[in-house]
């Protein structure tokens, strides 16, 4: 790596690293704000700054703006729903064009707007913590907007369909009042307005379609704060807030023409079976290798939607599940990187996409199982200084390739968690 480079890169580490050098402050008591009153709490916040001739902010992205904000002083334990909020507000920061005089009165609103609904939770020292907590995330919303450049905005969808597919997991349909503009194995931030400001990570389990909708495999996870809402409370006609589609590793255009090996656990399997959607397109034809994770049989997500792709395009499409149930072929009962390096060949890209563990396990195994260190691509899990760093690095270029994508689809006639959510 040549010295320039290497000088970026490190500074793009302290920049957008997630640990306690960029959260100097703790967290912060959140005053409890119940769903019913959040818009006028958010309109409160639009109007301070209204009122002061401060007019970059539309009102109707007011409750996003101000929940995220609060969202990212008050909380971030989790690193993946820290940084989807850091995206979402760096985009926000882009689109209207802030600079970091705006900061002043951004913060003065926050505070009077905290204030005035905290109640007994406020106490003198609030105040403070509070200014320098909003200065802090918004130095780093600035930093993620020069990350990330020119891209897709954030948007909301409406929910067209909730469909229970098991006990615990939903196919949740979308029709996004703009066209996402995206590529198979992309993830965004999504978010439901019965949680404002919690951002959860979800990658669209399908190709771009004709219509536009887009399709989100979330499963309840127990104790999570947002899956059990997004399974079990969101209903057909609700609105969900769409941050901006990010590449998270999963992009098939790092592995040119060579066969690939496509590795889900879990919910991890939409991005995947969204990029078998895309190979089956293309004219490229190549061998391609899927294997699904389970507990067992019933827990198979999508079981269905992959069986209709392996029959449709058997001749170049292998799909093998690994499980525990006794009904599965022996080879698969090894669990499931087992399984991967059983149907590795060398020259292979082999793509893994799953819960954080899976992700975890597999930089270490497939390694040492054989699995060429140029052909693995994991799916960014954010829990690893390396994993935001490389993250950033290709948001300027695949912003730029889903462009060029869609407009190439377009001119022809058509458009064009990462893992569980907890």
């Amino acid at each position: 790596m040549d010295p320039v480079r290497r000088r970026r890169m490190r500074r793009m580490r302290w920049r957008l690293s997630t640990d306690d050098r960029t959260r100097n402050y703790g967290p912060i008591e959140v005053p409890t704000i119940g769903f019913a009153d959040h818009e006028r709490v958010a309109a409160h916040f639009w109007s301070y700054m209204v009122d002061r001739s401060v007019r970059f902010l539309p009102e109707r992205l007011a409750p996003v703006f101000f929940s995220t904000l609060v969202e990212a002083i008050a909380h971030g334990a989790d690193p993946a729903a820290y940084r989807a909020g850091l995206v979402v507000l760096g985009r926000l920061y882009r689109r209207f064009g802030l600079f970091p005089y705006h900061g002043t009165v951004i913060a003065a609103a926050l505070v009077a707007t905290v204030r005035r609904f905290a109640g007994e939770s406020w106490v003198p020292e609030s105040a403070r913590m509070w200014e320098q907590g909003c200065f802090r995330v918004l130095r780093l919303a600035e930093q993620s907007a020069e990350m990330l450049g020119d891209g897709p905005q954030v948007t909301f969808g409406v929910v067209e369909s909730v469909v229970s597919a098991g006990a615990d997991l939903a196919v949740v349909t979308v029709r996004p009042v703009r066209r996402l503009h995206y590529l198979p194995g992309d993830a965004l931030p999504v978010c439901s307005p019965r949680l404002p400001g919690w951002w959860r990570w979800l990658s669209p389990a399908n190709a771009p379609r004709p219509d536009g909708t887009v399709e989100f495999h979330i499963r309840a996870i127990p104790g999570g704060a947002v899956s059990p809402v997004l399974v079990g409370q969101v209903v057909a006609g609700e609105l969900l807030w769409l941050g901006p589609t990010c590449e998270v590793g999963l992009s098939t255009a790092a592995a040119g023409d060579v066969d690939l090996l496509l590795a889900a656990g879990g919910t991890g399997l939409a991005p995947l079976r969204a990029v078998v959607e895309q190979l089956a397109a293309s004219p490229v034809r190549r061998r391609v290798t899927v294997v699904v994770g389970a507990r067992n049989l019933p827990d198979l997500c999508d079981a269905a939607g992959l069986d209709g792709l392996r029959r449709a395009h058997g001749d170049w499409l292998t799909v093998v599940s690994a499980s525990s149930d006794d009904d599965v072929d022996p080879v698969a009962a090894g669990g499931l990187l087992g399984v991967v390096l059983h149907h590795y060949e060398p020259g292979q890209a082999v793509y893994v996409c799953g819960p954080p563990q899976l992700i975890e396990e597999a930089r270490t195994w497939l390694l040492v199982g054989g699995v060429a260190p140029g052909d693995l691509h994991l799916a960014v899990t954010f829990r690893h200084g390396f994993d935001v760093v490389s993250w950033a690095s290709r948001q300027r270029c695949a912003d730029t390739t889903t462009t060029t994508t869609t407009a190439v689809d377009a001119a022809g006639g058509g458009d064009c968690r990462v893992g569980d959510v907890p």
